[in-house]
C-alpha cells in the first residue's frame, strides 16, 4: 500500500517509515519539513495538513492514512491556539481531505492525554477524536484511533538532554516508540484485511514485569520490595540516576488491543535497565532509516 503519514518528518514518522518500507509499502511523508533522514523508496513532499488548497491531491493515490501530526503535551506554552488549530483543524482537513480523495481508511493517533480534559493537549485530542469517529459514522470511512501513553524517544535531543532524563519521564508511565510503531503496523494489517462496523479506540501501553498481584500489593515488604523482587542488580543504578524504585507504575488495561491488533508490547523496565547499565547517559545507538 501506498501510506500516508501526516507530520512524517517527526519521530514517529521516522521510526515507521523503515518499517513500512520492511512490509513492501511505500510511505508518503507530508510535513512542513524535509525528515532528517528519507528512507529509499519513501516519498517526502512539503505542505501542511492545515492546506485545504493542496491538502486532496497530495492525499490522490494513497491506500491510507495515518494521521500523526499534532500539538503535543509538551508544546503546551506555545499557545492555545497552536494546540487548536493543528489538533483539531489539523484533523479536520485531514478527514475532509481522505473523503474527498475516496481514502476509506484512516489510523488516527491519538493520546492517553483524553483522560486529562483540563489540559490543550487533552481537550484538543478529544475533539479530534470526534471528528475522527463523525467521519467513520457518516462518511464510511474505516477508522482506528490509537491512544499511546508518551512516547517520545530519549534520542529526542530537543526534550531529553540525556537518557536519564527520558528515563526518569518512563519510569512514570509511557511506552517506547518502538512499540507504538509495531502497533500502527499491526493495525493495518487489520484495516487491510477486514471493513469495521464499530468505532476502535485502543490503548498502547508498555510490557511489565510485575503482575496484577505484585501493584494489588505494592512494597508489601517495605519500599522498594517489589523492584528488588525483579531486578535486585539495578537497585543501587536506579539510585544513582534518581530514580525511585518505590514508585510504583500505573498499568493500563490493554486488553481490546490485544484482543483486535495481537499486540505485544515488547519494551519494559528491564529493556530500559538494561539499557542505562550498558550505555548510561549516552544511551543506546539510534539508528534512522537507510
Amino acid at each position: 500500500m501506498k501510506v500516508l503519514l501526516t507530520g512524517g518528518s517527526g519521530n514517529l514518522g521516522q521510526t515507521l517509515a523503515p518499517k513500512l518500507l520492511d512490509e513492501g509499502d511505500t510511505p508518503v511523508i507530508p510535513d512542513v519539513r524535509a525528515p532528517p533522514t528519507l528512507s529509499e523508496g519513501a516519498v517526502f513532499i512539503e505542505g501542511s495538513v492545515l492546506d485545504r488548497s493542496t491538502l486532496t491531491e497530495i492525499f490522490r493515490g494513497c491506500d491510507c492514512i495515518v494521521h500523526i501530526a499534532a500539538w503535543h503535551g509538551i508544546h503546551e506554552n506555545s499557545g492555545e491556539k497552536s494546540a487548536y488549530d493543528l489538533n483539531v483543524r489539523g484533523t479536520f482537513e485531514v478527514f475532509e481531505a481522505a473523503a474527498s480523495a475516496g481514502i476509506d481508511k484512516v489510523i488516527f493517533i491519538s493520546t492517553t492525554s483524553v483522560y486529562r480534559p483540563d489540559t490543550r493537549y487533552g481537550s484538543s485530542k478529544i475533539l479530534a477524536e470526534l471528528i475522527a469517529e463523525d467521519y467513520r459514522k457518516h462518511r464510511l470511512i474505516n477508522v482506528v484511533t490509537l491512544r499511546p501513553r508518551g512516547f517520545i524517544p530519549y534520542w529526542d535531543r530537543a526534550v531529553y538532554a540525556k537518557y536519564s532524563d527520558w528515563a526518569r519521564w518512563f519510569w512514570k508511565g509511557a511506552v517506547h516508540i518502538n512499540d507504538v510503531a509495531a502497533a500502527v503496523i499491526l493495525t493495518l494489517h487489520l484495516l487491510s484485511r477486514r471493513q469495521l462496523d464499530r468505532q476502535l479506540i485502543l490503548t498502547l501501553d508498555s510490557a511489565y514485569e510485575y503482575t496484577d498481584a505484585d501493584l494489588d500489593h505494592w512494597d508489601a515488604e517495605g519500599p522498594g520490595s517489589t523492584f528488588r523482587k525483579y531486578y535486585p542488580e539495578y537497585y543501587d543504578l536506579a539510585i544513582s540516576y534518581a530514580l525511585d524504585p518505590a514508585l510504583k507504575p500505573t498499568k493500563l488495561d490493554i486488553s481490546e488491543t490485544v484482543r483486535w491488533l495481537g499486540y505485544k508490547p515488547a519494551y519494559s523496565l528491564a529493556n530500559l535497565l538494561s539499557e542505562l547499565a550498558a550505555f548510561g547517559d549516552r544511551g543506546p545507538p539510534h539508528f534512522t532509516g537507510n
